[in-house]
């Protein structure tokens, strides 16, 4: 299986004070990419810059330690076959990723403040983000992001994302059922999320009308990754949600009732025919990024099920 794995960039920021340990951070380094290797998975190592003008330490850059002698070979020999890209949106048709990566989108991400790139890139790709243990602060498991954007009605939206994240082989060993979510769940389009909803998502209710709205989504569709996430998002909610009414904050991104002159206007639009032959007005939605891309689904169902209505382009 293919991965991409994206370095954060701030992990780079502030050089070892020497050579040595510099060596150490790149040991740990290479450990934390071979624990990824080691489950079968061809790692691509995506940059910000080239990753081998990436200074270590004062006149220390990745290409002298390549050559250093008192480097073990095999780690250096690791390195230099390693695949990297640079920059993030290499190969990739992603109008997201370029934008985050020229500053020039009505997006951004940051981290304590702090502009970044590769940690964005990560929650777009919905990928797992790697750092050099350079700080105290990268040696953790998980990274909270601040995402804000302008959405299509010119609306201000933040809130709060968590990237997955490793700086040594441990946390890669503690990521281990992510893995295999990633792995389980290697859809390639729109049609494989349709013809396998019911063993990926056997608490979701699909209408009739998703499958022309997903067959549409092809590998090279940036929002494939994202309507798999909210998918996925919601299976999990399902399976807690055992009594009572449905917790819009059970869900780990932002839903959103229709405005009442967005219900008035576009009752009919909103309306879907469900399984069970009865149509409803979807009301609650979910976003996803890039564009204007909405999910609209219902808990009329009660505890445990969730119908989803439609998945595509915000209803006009």
């Amino acid at each position: 299986m293919d991965f991409d794995v994206i370095l954060n960039e701030l992990s780079l920021q502030n050089p070892a004070p020497n050579e040595a340990i510099a060596r150490q951070w790149m040991s740990n380094f290479i450990s934390t990419i071979k624990a990824i290797k080691d489950r079968g998975i061809k790692v691509s190592l995506r940059t910000k810059d080239d990753f081998h003008t990436t200074l270590l330490a004062p006149n220390y850059p990745l290409r002298r330690w390549l050559n250093d002698k008192e480097v073990d070979q095999i780690e250096r020999g690791f390195i230099k076959t390693l695949a990297t890209k640079s920059p993030f949106s290499t190969d990739l048709i992603n109008s997201a990723i370029l934008n985050i990566e020229n500053n020039i989108g009505l997006s951004e991400f940051c981290y304590q403040g702090e502009q970044v790139i590769g940690l964005g890139v990560a929650h777009i790709l919905d990928t797992i983000s790697v750092s050099l243990l350079s700080d105290e602060k990268w040696n953790c498991r998980y990274v909270n992001l601040e995402f804000r954007r302008i959405d299509e009605d010119g609306e201000l939206i933040d809130e709060v994302v968590k990237i997955v994240h490793a700086s040594c082989k441990e946390h890669i060993q503690k990521h281990s059922e992510w893995f295999k979510y990633r792995i389980r769940t290697t859809v390639l389009d729109g049609l494989d999320i349709w013809n396998l909803r019911e063993d990926l998502f056997p608490n979701l209710v699909f209408c009739d009308d998703v499958y022309k709205q997903v067959q549409s989504l092809n590998s090279g569709n940036p929002i494939l990754r994202q309507v798999i996430k909210r998918l996925f998002e919601m299976e999990e909610t399902c399976k807690n949600w055992t009594d009572g009414v449905f917790d819009m904050d059970s869900l780990p991104c932002k839903v959103s009732p229709e405005s009442d002159s967005r219900l008035k206007r576009l009752k009919k639009e909103l309306t879907f025919k469900c399984p069970d032959g009865n149509e409803r007005v979807f009301s609650l939605h979910v976003r996803m990024t890039p564009g204007a891309w909405r999910l609209h689904f219902s808990v009329d169902l009660g505890p445990g099920k969730i119908i989803i209505g439609y998945i595509g382009l915000k209803i006009m």
